[in-house]
């Protein structure tokens, strides 16, 4: 399995989608590092030799992918907290910060649901 900025990518997928397992590599990207490599985007990861391997790391190393982009992501974010933003506390508050409605939906970010129903027994269990 190649290993693409620190990311181990899977070998038996097209290198067109084992490139967006790098974070911050989507596939609008992906694409437009295979072109400049001059490489299929339908070849196999594993199928690919070192020398072209390495052309896709050089080209890749010139971006912010991983570790960096994640710092900087989150530098972003702090930097909203700070300085006492609408935006900064809604992350404080793990709610979505883009306007989103959220008295229903915005289950993925406000977590599971913890009271369901009214807390009214059932009719049957009444003696």
């Amino acid at each position: 399995m190649p290993r693409i900025a620190g990311v181990t990518i899977p070998a038996a997928k097209r290198i067109e989608v084992a490139l967006t397992y790098v974070y911050g590599i989507g596939p609008a990207k992906s694409k437009a590092i295979l072109a400049a490599a001059k490489v299929d985007p339908n070849l196999r990861a594993g199928t690919l030799s070192e020398e072209v391997l390495d052309t896709i790391r050089g080209l890749i190393a010139v971006e912010k992918t991983e570790g960096d982009l994640r710092r900087e992501i989150q530098a972003h974010v702090k930097r909203l907290r700070d300085i006492n933003s609408y935006r900064g506390s809604r992350h404080a508050k793990r709610l979505p910060s883009r306007g989103q409605r959220t008295k229903t939906n915005a289950r993925t970010r406000r977590g599971k649901k913890t009271n369901v129903g009214s807390g009214r027994k059932p009719a049957a269990s009444k003696t």
